[in-house]
């Protein structure tokens, strides 16, 4: 090959490995090939623990092996303590909801609160030897309470608020079909559900729905996780 033409060879080698670069880049950005979203779904239970409810939720999580996420309230876990070493040792994740749960006394002022977030997480240590990561407000979270959040936040605790409710306190006397029902409709089709259910004494349609809950999740292709 003459000379001259070396450099014309060697621009058009590089042209193509260019082009080439080019196309690999619109094929992988291409929306056919882009990888989907994996969907999620956190099963959260506050209020527990209670005797009866907690233990039917266990028992039905360890059947279907999920993992969820329990807030409790410190002031029931007397004589309930197994119940509580039982969330831990079976792999869930145990959260700070409240020692009371009476909001007068807990958001009375940030200093009312701090106490309550760190008694209930006294008694998960103590019961536990398990140090909590996690929290959830009492009767919710909003932006109202962004400062509170920020105060917890610098004590290293993650603020855990929900995107969908199987209807358990929002539906009076609800059955099971319905906790299912109102389940399904409030997740949509987020790819990321964060499901809030009750597992203390008043709720065993909760446990009852759990179930039925569960399949139809997995069956739409959800992973299940806890915090």
């Amino acid at each position: 090959m003459q000379k001259k033409y070396v450099p014309l060879v060697v621009f058009l080698a590089a042209l193509l490995v260019f082009a080439a670069h080019l196309g690999a880049r619109a094929v992988l950005s291409s929306p056919t090939f882009a990888l989907a979203e994996e969907k999620r779904i956190y099963l959260t239970f506050d209020d527990g623990p209670s005797t009866v409810v907690t233990a039917r939720i266990l028992d039905t999580l360890q059947e279907e092996n999920v993992k969820a996420t329990f807030f409790i309230v410190s002031a029931r876990v007397h004589g309930r303590e197994e119940t509580l070493r039982r969330i831990v040792r079976e792999g869930h994740t145990v959260g700070i909801h409240s020692a009371t749960h009476v909001y007068s006394q807990i958001y009375a002022s940030d200093e009312a609160l701090l106490a309550d977030v760190a008694e209930c997480a006294d008694c998960i240590r103590r019961v536990t030897g398990v140090t909590p990561r996690v929290y959830r407000f009492p009767g919710g979270g909003s932006a109202a309470r962004e400062r509170q959040t920020q105060l917890l936040s610098d004590r290293g605790l993650k603020v855990v608020r929900w995107n969908a409710v199987c209807g358990d306190e929002e539906i009076r006397n609800a059955d099971a079909e319905t906790l299912v029902r109102e389940s399904i409709r409030t997740a949509g089709k987020k790819n990321t559900v964060v499901l809030l259910l009750h597992d203390s004494a008043p709720h065993a349609a909760t446990a009852e729905a759990l179930p039925a809950i569960i399949a139809h999740f997995r069956a739409a292709g959800y992973v299940f996780c806890a915090y």
